[in-house]
């Protein structure tokens, strides 16, 4: 067990669930319904919590604070000859704290519903596409809609 684990009992219990901090709701965070390792924010409303620091799952982000879903991208991908409408589609959260931007990978039990209106929420964010872009994020526009639909609902390119 981590000093952390020990000194805060609700870490221990990372993997099997959590309340969200923004709607409320009982999460659950084990891997058969997530389908994700990590698990970081709500399946519904895709608010999430800075967790985490340095990567994915390592949990030592002592802000704890809120994350706002703020857009989608397309994970980059290392393949030669892929297009750029190929690609996961992910998750993009600012903390509403200090900050911090992150990308995080949608789970399968994720509402398409709440997906398309944080894409069809970022059209307003043009300050914000400035900030994400010099850390090297695109978020998807308004012209990248199929691409986005294809992803949640199956593939109609």
């Amino acid at each position: 067990m981590t000093r952390r684990a020990y000194l805060n009992p609700s870490w221990r219990d990372h993997h099997t669930g959590f309340h969200c901090l923004h709607c409320g709701r009982l999460i659950t965070a084990e891997r058969y319904h997530a389908g994700v390792a990590h698990r970081n924010h709500c399946p519904l409303c895709l608010w999430s919590r800075h967790v985490d620091l340095a990567y994915p799952g390592d949990r030592l982000s002592a802000c704890l604070a809120q994350m706002q879903p703020v857009g989608l991208t397309l994970k980059r991908s290392r393949k030669r000859y892929q297009t750029a409408y190929h690609g996961e589609l992910m998750l993009v959260h600012r903390c509403t704290d200090c900050g911090k931007i992150s990308i995080n990978r949608l789970a399968a039990d994720d509402d398409p519903h709440s997906i398309l209106y944080i894409f069809y929420q970022t059209a307003p964010l043009d300050p914000l596409r400035e900030q994400l872009a010099r850390h090297g994020i695109r978020i998807l526009r308004g012209a990248e809609q199929v691409l986005v639909q294809a992803s949640l609902f199956g593939n109609q390119l």
